[in-house]
């Protein structure tokens, strides 16, 4: 690493002396200047979305402090149940970073009165939304749950909170200490895993509460003690620094009542007065060149800014979208587009409770010039301060923005964080509206003020180039605060018994109607009105798996093509609309199929469905396009190289299903650089015919409106569409799979912390087939929480942040496939410890009674908040037809899962799963893990990660 002080106005002045050639119009980029003239589609007024963002609710306090906030909201008998506690990392001493994070972890490892995992427990309550987070600013813990469950889960969530130190002793610390640090490895591994480090350490001074990330330090986490995170408990956790949000099928009353019961006993803690942070300015700027292994250079400019409820930072923010965070951003439209310089451009003014940090950055194209990418990029910040925003600009923000904001009001967890995180930091529960009128309300002169003002001063600088790392500082071999230490003693408090769990009643998934476009195209249709959006997904009997064995990646290339520009819109105009309309059109794909997706405000119906209809019919595959999208696709294949989970994702397909077969290739379908390379247009449009057509398509919707007003503005858009001559796309499946046993390949990757292991084999089962009793086996095995394999390696080893065993329902034959990151020293006895959970599950080890009980109870449970959002119940319309499957499935499920025994469970899997046959691809420092895999006694074969 070096450092370099440089003055950026300095660097402006030499590289633009006088400025017009490099002044930044969005008017007059290449890509702006060969636009058509299409006429802007009718578009609802932001003043109208905005009106409908609305969470009602009522506030009151208990004896002892706690802040209750309640959203009645009847649409499912669910509630979530949301607790913020008024503390985070910013408020951690010096010697104790990481410490708020390492908390969140030991609050799910059971209190005094339920002394089990809370996942565990919570999984069988049906809680859905399930999890807790930690943040500068706060730590948050969130679950929705069904009616019934709403009783046990506030006698759980008040245990954590008033009896929970009894249940930490040092095994557990020790244990949560070693999983936090390997998440920390899996972040750290990552390309460009090390910056953000990097970005504190540079803007804030020694000492300032912002300086350290959450994560912490090893160094920190390795001395953690028992009494002082005890300490940390009783000083941050007592009821009086905490909210809690209930939103959903509760009123006031009843929440009165049973928070009194379950909370009113829990005494006083101290007041966290939250960590005063002032706004730190640079001496002078400072410029930083880190290297990592990276595929491109990367640099990024970072100020500090003020913080959330400063009434700049939202001129800040719209300014940020402007300039990169729009897709058709200042920087998308002179760097990506018009000058090509760059494969990727991003800005953002992150703002937390007390600063922010604006920043923007840009990703080199490969074999491109750095300086010059810099040049650009701060030139075109310069015009956007000394000329200011359009008004057109603001305004696609704020539509944006409000689409955001009203489909986020469709789960009763998002309104709860809406209204916990207003009262936390502002002590007003509506500031969530106060902020979206600032939106609404702001103007270009008060952008263009505020960002002079905040980036005129010193700027922090930073470039990551490719290069080898400097050397990883990991974690202690023993951890110092693994020697037990004389702890106080713990006074437990009885309680009253867990209250006992009503019946959940079965979920009434929407009726499901069905009509057809005058083309004859089907439309799949469920009704939601929760909120005033309409989610429209086009399906297409394609997907990577259309990809011919020597065309891998056409799909993909052909779709991303598409998105950027038809015959009557180019990129920016096509981006610049749905920004406009608050829409998002979208073509993607997965194995099996490709999908136009549309998400839109019903107000702005009509028009969003025009865009739609533009993008899938009328693409131009602009020769200039193509070659634009080509780099940026090379320089996305580069990057994947350097990737643990892309590097296992490419190597592990070919390898269990062979190369010819239309699964043996990687599942995210990016492809081959030789064809990226040598696909024509010709190649794209053919493609495009084959497979993007009328007579291969499926309409699914859910929305607000009824159908036969749906199926009027469906015609409208795509009634009139009519299949080419030429022949529609096939699929060949009838290659047969290879003979696949226990092996391992290693992929080389040096300077790795941890080892990415990706393990499977192909299930003798597919998509249409029944597999219910095999799911519910493996969730035991390896999905739930306490899976197996993950209670093994996570949770008792303490060897990896996550370890899941899927099955990837495909529609053919379906794969099932290990994930595990585990730290490297560790990486063949994880190999070892699966395959031994692996054989006992499917030996002498089934499933045992407790098990059986939680999962069943798990499963039909939490069907009440599975499909609480449209976009769950469009899914679910979709994985109906693919895999062939009635119109009332959701419904019969339970049922048919309380049938289920232990005996049918084991018997599926045993059928299906079988470790002999799993081929092994590890990506890690073959130096570390090489001798630890040959004592397996395995085949190991070793690859260069390039």
């Amino acid at each position: 690493m070096r450092h370099r002080l440089v003055s950026l106005a300095a660097l402006l002045a030499v590289i633009a002396p006088a400025a017009p050639v490099l002044a930044f119009n969005p008017s007059e980029s290449p890509a702006a200047a060969t636009a058509p003239q299409t006429a802007e589609l009718p578009a609802a007024p932001a003043s109208e979305l905005i009106s409908q963002v609305n969470i009602p609710w009522s506030r009151f306090t208990l004896d002892n402090g706690l802040t209750v906030l309640v959203h009645e909201d009847r649409k499912a008998p669910v509630v979530a149940v949301s607790i913020w506690y008024n503390v985070g990392s910013k408020d951690e001493p010096a010697g104790s970073t990481g410490f708020a994070h390492l908390f969140e972890h030991l609050m799910f490892g059971g209190s005094e009165n339920s002394p089990h995992s809370h996942l565990q427990t919570m999984r069988a309550v049906g809680a859905t939304s399930l999890n807790g987070t930690t943040w500068f600013d706060r730590t948050n813990y969130f679950q929705t749950v069904p009616t019934p469950g709403l009783e046990l889960t506030l006698f759980l969530e008040s245990d954590r909170m008033g009896h929970l130190l009894g249940q930490v002793g040092q095994e557990v610390l020790d244990l949560q200490r070693g999983v936090v640090q390997n998440e920390k490895r899996q972040g750290d591994n990552q390309p460009y895993g090390l910056t953000y480090y990097a970005t504190l350490e540079a803007l804030f001074p020694e000492g300032h509460p912002y300086r350290h990330s959450t994560i912490g330090s090893m160094a920190d986490l390795d001395a953690a003690s028992l009494e002082t995170v005890r300490n940390w408990f009783r000083e941050n956790y007592g009821p009086n620094n905490a909210v809690l949000v209930l939103s959903g099928d509760i009123d006031e009353a009843t929440a009165r009542t049973l928070t009194q019961r379950y909370f009113g006993h829990i005494p006083r803690g101290p007041q966290n007065v939250p960590a005063e942070a002032a706004i730190p300015t640079l001496a002078e700027p400072v410029r930083q060149v880190l290297h990592d292994r990276v595929a491109s250079t990367r640099v990024s400019r970072t100020w500090t800014t003020p913080g959330l409820t400063d009434p700049e930072s939202v001129a800040l923010s719209v300014g940020a979208s402007i300039l990169g965070g729009l897709e058709s951003s200042r920087l998308d439209n002179a760097l990506v587009r018009g000058d090509q310089l760059a494969t990727s451009v991003s800005a953002g003014n992150s703002v937390f409770q007390r600063v922010g940090m604006f920043s923007y950055s840009a990703t080199v194209k490969p074999g491109g010039d750095a300086a010059a990418v810099e040049a650009r990029m701060d030139a075109v910040l310069a015009d956007l301060i000394q000329n200011g925003p359009t008004q057109a600009e603001i305004d696609r923000v704020v539509t944006q923005y409000a689409s955001r904001e009203i489909q986020g009001l469709e789960q009763v967890n998002g309104k709860a964080s809406a209204l916990a995180e207003g009262q936390l930091y502002a002590n007003d529960p509506n500031f969530y509206r106060t902020r979206l009128e600032a939106y609404a309300a702001v103007t270009p002169a008060q952008v263009q003020a505020a960002m002079s003002k905040w980036l005129s001063r010193p700027v922090y600088q930073q470039v990551v180039e490719p290069g080898e790392r400097e050397a990883y500082v990991d974690a202690a071999a023993a951890p110092s605060g693994a020697t037990p230490v004389q702890a106080q003693p713990i006074e437990r408090v009885a309680r009253d018994p867990l209250p006992v769990m009503g019946e959940v009643q079965n979920i009434d998934f929407p009726a499901v109607e069905r009509a057809t476009l005058s083309n004859g195209v089907e439309i799949v249709y469920a009704h939601s009105d929760t909120v005033p959006v309409t989610r429209v997904a086009m399906t297409f009997d394609a997907g990577y798996a259309a990809d011919a064995a020597n065309a891998l990646g056409t799909q993909s290339f052909m779709l991303a093509v598409m998105d950027q520009g038809t015959t009557t819109r180019n990129a920016q105009a096509l981006a610049e609309e749905q920004e406009r309309l608050g829409a998002s059109v979208s073509l993607n794909a997965s194995m099996d199929r490709t999908v136009a997706n549309l998400s839109s405000l019903t107000a702005n119906l009509d028009s969003s469905l025009a865009l739609m209809s533009d993008v899938v019919r009328n693409p131009a595959f602009a020769p200039s396009e193509i070659e634009r999208l080509r780099a940026q696709r090379l320089a996305g294949l580069a990057n994947e190289r350097t990737q643990p989970q892309g590097l296992a994702n490419r190597a592990l397909p070919p390898l269990i299903y062979g190369a010819d077969s239309p699964y043996g290739r990687s599942f995210n379908g990016s492809g081959d650089e030789a064809v990226i390379t040598g696909l024509t247009r010709e190649n794209l449009v053919a493609a495009q015919q084959a497979w993007i057509r009328p007579d291969n398509a499926r309409i699914f919707v859910v929305s607000d409106l009824p159908l036969a007003e749906v199926q009027a503005k469906l015609n409208a858009a795509f009634g009139d569409w009519r299949a080419p001559s030429t022949a529609r796309g096939t699929k060949d499946f009838s290659h047969a799979l290879p003979a696949t046993t226990a092996r391992i390949v290693l992929i080389d990757r040096p300077q790795s912390p941890q080892s990415l292991i990706l393990g499977g084999q192909v299930l003798p089962v597919s998509g249409t087939d029944d597999i219910l009793a095999l799911n519910n086996a493996n969730t035991i095995l390896g999905t739930d929480f306490l899976s197996r394999i993950n209670a093994d390696l996570r949770e008792t080893k303490g060897w990896s942040y996550g370890v899941r065993g899927t099955i990837n329902l495909f529609e053919h034959q379906a794969p099932y496939l290990v994930n595990a990151p585990v730290q490297a020293n560790r990486t063949g006895e994880s190999i070892a410890a699966l395959i031994a959970q692996y054989e006992r599950f499917l030996g002498p080890d089934g499933v045992t009674p407790t098990e059986l009980d939680s999962t069943l109870k798990g499963a039909t449970r939490s069907l009440a908040g599975s499909y609480e959002t449209s976009g769950a119940v469009l899914g679910a319309l979709m994985s109906n037809s693919m895999y062939g499957r009635p119109d009332d499935y959701q419904e019969t499920l339970a049922g048919r899962i309380r049938g289920l025994t232990a005996q049918q469970l084991d018997a599926a899997a045993r059928a299906a799963i079988d470790p002999s046959r799993f081929v092994w691809v590890v990506v890690g420092d073959a130096s570390v893990v090489q001798p630890q895999l040959e004592a397996l006694g395995l085949p190991v074969e070793v690859r260069p990660a390039q």
